[in-house]
């Protein structure tokens, strides 16, 4: 006898049942009723999607992981501005695109995802936001990034022109950051 639809699709959701600390699910609670997380389920779907898209390979110490053949450490944000303001002016783009040069090496052979095809754009951009570079929209003809990572924006034109293959014209100095595409 055939199974009817609603046999099969009862037969393929299987439910798991989470058992949470009490201090854990008053975090989880206050993260909804303040309105960062709209639900239990979207958070750990969430979660899921995060652990998947870091490919987290191989952990090493507390902080510290390895994605392929790149070395990944969180960083705190202070650090990374400290080390740009020591760096030229002259020489910011520069040094932004030799980072864009890194990224684009550690995504090609880690990831087997080529940076400077625009169709796979928004997984770059994915990744980026994945590690903490900030959030990567595309309109029309401009990149926008909100809450960067690397406040300096010639450092971070540099680093998107070699990451993705591209040019860029800045329009804005300040986060958020818009780039021009230029053809």
């Amino acid at each position: 006898m055939a199974a009817t639809y609603k046999e099969k699709e009862k037969a393929s959701v299987k439910r798991t049942t989470i058992i949470l600390e009490e201090e854990e699910r008053r975090y989880i609670d206050s993260l909804i009723k303040e309105g960062k997380e709209p639900g239990i389920k979207p958070l750990i779907s969430k979660m899921l999607d995060i652990y998947r898209s870091m490919m987290i390979y191989d952990w090493r110490f507390p902080g510290e992981y390895y994605c392929g053949v790149s070395r990944v450490a969180f960083v705190n944000v202070e650090l990374i501005s400290i080390l740009l303001q020591l760096i030229p002016e002259q020489k910011w783009r520069e040094t932004g695109k030799k980072l864009g040069d890194a990224a684009r090496i550690s995504m090609e052979a880690t990831l087997n995802l080529e940076a400077s095809n625009r169709e796979k754009w928004p997984d770059v951009l994915k990744r980026l936001r994945v590690q903490g570079f900030g959030d990567f929209y595309i309109r029309d003809k401009y990149l926008v990034i909100k809450a960067p990572f690397i406040n300096n924006y010639e450092v971070l034109r540099g680093f998107l022109e070699n990451l993705l293959g591209i040019s860029l014209e800045s329009r804005t100095t300040n986060p958020p950051f818009v780039f021009e595409f230029v053809e």
